[in-house]
């Protein structure tokens, strides 16, 4: 076995082995501490030589991932040592805010060379959160087609299918033979700028450019030449519009299991496609934007300039303080009821908290039902009245135990008062939590925004008023 060629070859590729690869990952691949500490004295020292052999192993996505474990210094630097190693690959794996740092550090034709390598959607993906100043200057050092691809993308709505879709596709016109596809892709007279590296189906179009059918490579590869395209394509196909929301987009790869599908303009030309890997990517990004929006977080992201952080949550702060301030002015309401019973002081939170964490239950369910186009006109009442259910059982189930427990530490009547009130908030904490969503989808508002300043404003208040009002209806105490 010592004498294996294949065993050889492998340690010529790779002379550290796995042991090399276990020296910079961990368990689960992410770049340890220690290795990311070599590049980082590196580059403290100026050996730009050591900071490149210590990078030039490493995947792409994991060159990406270096970068932004580093300060925006270091970055720069890293940069200028690795700079053959920074390909289109590297860059479009990138996050958003360290890709946008850095291609505005770069000089406009190392800029336009980084896009020139991308995709169309990778490369508008590069510039389109740039400065107007800093895209023309990048766009003024391509040539005129990729300028005019990219210019014709950045018309297009933010988060939109012709923002997202990437113009190299393989389109042939339906009076094709297998063998005349065959040999058109062979040809070495073709555009290779214009052919996509990456594909799974073959688009068919008439004589207008309309998309008619799809082909998919293993059938091409399993069809006699002489066999007509337009007798083995599949007429049945899911057409994206171009200002087609990119969330949209990603329900519709869901729902019909797509691989790759065709966008098209409003007269209905074909334009450009989409794939799953860049579905993928969307999924992951529409969900986290949506927790994110729900929490006031704004990006969320630890490489967003702090500004930008700042000003997004500073924002719902101030939003939360308005409705803190409604709650506040129930409990003063009560204030000399308070004063009689002090006991009303030290139970006011847990009802108002369990009815705030009722609401956010209820709430997520509705956002992401919404978002999944699970929640339409057709089902509401059904999703509320489900809902609603769902309160009133969990709403008994916490007034048994919250009463039993108030009434053996406090007394029996103010354990039925709690109990009481406690039924009344998760319920109320229930149709807020699907009325409110519901109520912004149908303002064309996102669900996800706004929220979850509501309800909690509805939860508090209701769980104090509750609480107060049914201890002064019951006799308890007195205004």
């Amino acid at each position: 076995m010592a004498g294996d060629p294949d065993i050889l070859d492998r340690e010529l590729a790779d002379p550290q082995g796995s042991a090399g690869e276990e020296s910079r990952l961990d368990e689960d691949d992410r770049l340890k501490p220690g290795f990311v500490r070599e590049v980082e004295n590196a580059l403290d020292a100026g050996d730009e030589s050591a900071a490149y052999d210590l990078v030039e192993p490493l995947h792409p996505a994991d060159i990406a991932d270096l970068f932004e474990l580093l300060e925006r210094k270091e970055r720069l630097a890293l940069a200028s040592a690795i700079s053959d190693l920074m390909t289109a690959d590297v860059i479009a794996e990138l996050n958003d805010f360290v890709r946008e740092d850095m291609i505005e550090a770069l000089p406009a034709a190392a800029a336009a060379a980084i896009t020139e390598q991308l995709d169309t959607d990778d490369a508008v993906q590069l510039i389109e959160d740039l400065d107007a100043e800093d895209q023309q200057a990048i766009l003024a050092e391509l040539d005129a087609e990729d300028r005019l691809a990219i210019e014709t993308a950045l018309s297009y709505p933010d988060e939109s299918a012709g923002r997202l879709m990437q113009r190299e596709l393989v389109a042939v016109p339906e009076h094709y033979t297998v063998g005349n596809l065959i040999d058109d892709l062979r040809s070495p007279d073709r555009n290779s700028d214009d052919f996509p590296t990456d594909f799974w189906e073959i688009f068919v179009v008439d004589h207008r450019h309309h998309p008619v059918g799809t082909c998919q490579l293993s059938w091409i590869l399993t069809t006699p030449r002489d066999v007509a395209i337009a007798d083995v394509m599949k007429r049945e196909q899911t057409l994206i519009p171009v200002e087609m929301d990119q969330e949209e987009v990603a329900l519709r790869f869901q729902k019909y299991g797509l691989i790759s599908a065709a966008v098209v303009n409003d007269d209905g030309r074909l334009v450009g496609q989409l794939t799953v890997d860049d579905i993928v990517h969307i999924i992951a990004e529409e969900a986290g934007e949506d927790a994110l929006l729900m929490s006031g977080a704004g990006e969320g992201d630890i490489n967003e300039p702090l500004r930008e952080a700042f000003s997004a949550r500073v924002r719902w702060l101030i939003a939360n303080l308005g409705t803190a301030v409604v709650a506040s002015a129930i409990i003063a309401f009560f204030g000399g009821a308070i004063e009689q019973l002090v006991a009303l002081a030290v139970l006011m939170p847990i009802v108002a908290s369990i009815g705030g964490n009722a609401g956010t239950q209820t709430m997520a369910v509705t956002v992401r039902a919404i978002a999944m186009n699970q929640l339409t006109r057709s089902n509401t009442w059904r999703v509320l009245w489900r809902e609603l259910k769902v309160a009133m059982m969990n709403g008994v189930v916490i007034a048994v135990l919250i009463g039993l427990a108030v009434s053996v530490i406090f007394t029996p009547p103010l354990g039925a008062v709690i109990a009481a009130a406690m039924v009344v908030n998760i319920v109320i904490s229930g149709m807020a939590g699907v009325l409110v969503p519901v109520a912004f989808d149908r303002m064309d508002q996102d669900p996800a925004v706004a929220s979850s300043v509501f309800v909690t404003m509805i939860t508090d208040s209701m769980g104090f008023f509750a609480f107060l009002g049914l201890a002064v209806a019951s006799g308890l105490v007195s205004l």
